[in-house]
């Protein structure tokens, strides 16, 4: 699947998005693989509260399901103004 990193994500993590082979049956298991990968993921996704995540271009949370997903996005809460 494709990976997404958006604002201050991608910055942490040096990428706008990559492939991802996973075993990850939710995106918080996703989130947790990329953790253990390298420091840059771990202190990308260090605070889960100050993230939003889409599949495949829908809003949902971090205990979503990951099965038919292509794409998942990690990107910073958006603000109004």
């Amino acid at each position: 699947m494709d990976v997404l990193y958006f604002a201050w994500v991608r910055e942490r993590i040096g990428i706008p998005k990559e492939q991802v082979q996973t075993s990850a049956a939710t995106v918080a298991d996703l989130v947790d693989e990329l953790r253990s990968r390298e420091d840059r993921y771990a202190a990308a996704f260090e605070d889960l509260a100050a993230l939003r995540v889409a599949l495949d271009q829908e809003l949902t949370d971090f205990n979503a399901p990951l099965e038919g997903v292509r794409e998942v996005a990690f990107f910073p809460p958006m603000t109004g103004g």
